[in-house]
C-alpha cells in the first residue's frame, strides 16, 4: 500500500495524499472518503477468519432456528 500523508484544505479539510515515486501527488482524497473505504476492506491476512467466524455465526444461528422449531412442535402436540 502506498504511505499517505495528511493536509488540511483550505476549507479545513483533511485530506489524504498519495505521491508517486518522483514526489508529485498521485491522488489526493478526503480523509472521510478514504478511511471509509480502509474500514470496508479487509486484509488479506484477516480474510480466513473472518470467513471461520462468519461460518460460526451461521451455524449458530441454525442450530437456535432449528431448537426454536422443536419447542414450537412440542407446545402444540401438548
Amino acid at each position: 500500500m502506498a504511505r499517505r500523508t495528511t493536509h488540511r484544505s483550505s476549507t479545513g479539510t483533511k485530506l489524504y495524499a498519495v505521491r508517486d515515486k518522483e514526489g508529485k501527488f498521485k491522488d489526493i482524497q478526503t480523509y472521510k472518503r478514504a478511511h471509509g473505504m480502509d474500514i470496508k476492506r479487509k486484509a488479506k491476512d484477516e480474510m480466513p477468519a473472518a470467513k471461520k467466524a462468519k461460518k460460526a455465526v451461521k451455524a449458530k444461528k441454525a442450530t437456535k432456528a432449528t431448537k426454536a422449531t422443536k419447542a414450537t412442535k412440542a407446545k402444540k402436540r401438548k
